[in-house]
């Protein structure tokens, strides 16, 4: 097991490595002078250069990047020109806030997604199951930005019983976390509805069965067990892939997460901000991966024999 973690930690630290290398190369590459964007549209071209050097940008690029590696294993990511203070200090005043949108979207997608799940495995191919087909099918083709604004039209403007923006309660979480959530409920019920009737055929339903054990007694207890391992999995990277997802989402209902400071950060040229946002948002996303791996290597032994 020692061999099996220490590899995923490698594994794991060679792909934070190359984010943030990334993260270096594309916010250089992106049009625009940072320093003439701090300084205004007064600015002089000797001021801009002045600045430029302050910054370490007229520094050979390599030099730049060692630079830049060096500050990033101590967190120092600069100071945010536009929000002033470092840096790292801005974004995790935000981060709080993605995790629990994050947090709540995933429980939002398994409290609806096990319900049709399970009603569609009891009755394969009837009405209910491609009812619940279609509308999977549905939510996971509509964009998310549209649904999100269709969503603030119906609740907010129209019925008035959510708030559109912001927050500060619950209310304000429902729109948002369940527009981050829709398109991925149909791969989830899916994955249950599998799982489910794969479990039905297995020869130890047969012989509970055989038992005399209720129906119910073999598909909760034993059947829905053996389902929970692979959706668990699932739902810890999902856990990953809404925090890198709620971008688009805290911008249209002014959601103040990382996602927004992000996105703010960009069309400032604020590189400082770029560079913490996504250098935290891809190690969030590589150690919620490096768990699974090892709840799944705990659950399943076979995977480290695989893989050793």
């Amino acid at each position: 097991m020692a061999g099996y973690l220490a590899r995923r930690l490698i594994y794991s630290l060679f792909v934070i490595w190359g984010a943030i290398t990334i993260i270096f190369v594309v916010v250089r590459v992106i049009p625009g002078n940072p320093a003439a964007v701090m300084l205004g549209t007064n600015a002089t071209d000797e001021q801009i250069e002045q600045l430029n050097e302050t910054l370490g940008l007229s520094d050979p690029i390599l030099t730049q990047y060692g630079n830049y590696l060096l500050d990033v294993i101590q967190l120092d990511f600069g100071e945010s020109f536009r929000l002033g203070g470092p840096a790292i200090e801005h974004v995790m005043q935000r981060l709080p806030f993605t995790i629990t949108l994050a947090l709540f979207a995933i429980t939002m997608a398994l409290l609806i997604s096990f319900p049709l799940g399970i009603r569609a495995a009891k009755k394969p191919r009837g009405l209910g199951d491609r009812v619940i087909s279609f509308i999977s099918l549905l939510g996971q083709s509509l964009p998310t930005f549209w649904v999100g604004i269709v969503l603030i039209l119906i609740f907010a403007r129209v019925l008035g019983i959510l708030p559109s923006a912001g927050a500060g309660s619950v209310a304000h979480i429902i729109l948002p976390a369940f527009t981050l959530c829709l398109p991925f409920i149909g791969m989830l019920i899916r994955l249950i509805r599998s799982g489910i009737l794969e479990e039905l055929n297995k020869g130890y339903v047969q012989t509970a069965r055989s038992k005399g054990l209720k129906e119910n007694i073999v598909f909760y207890i034993h059947v829905l067990r053996n389902v929970l391992i692979p959706v668990i999995t699932v739902a810890g990277l999902l856990l990953g892939e809404f925090i890198g997802s709620a971008i688009i989402i805290e911008v249209v209902f002014s959601w103040p997460g990382i996602g927004r400071l992000l996105v703010d950060s960009i069309l400032y040229r604020d590189y400082s901000i770029v560079q913490a946002t996504i250098a935290i948002i891809a190690t969030i996303y590589v150690l919620l991966n490096l768990l699974v791996d090892i709840i799944y290597g705990y659950i399943d032994p076979r995977i480290r024999v695989e893989e050793s």
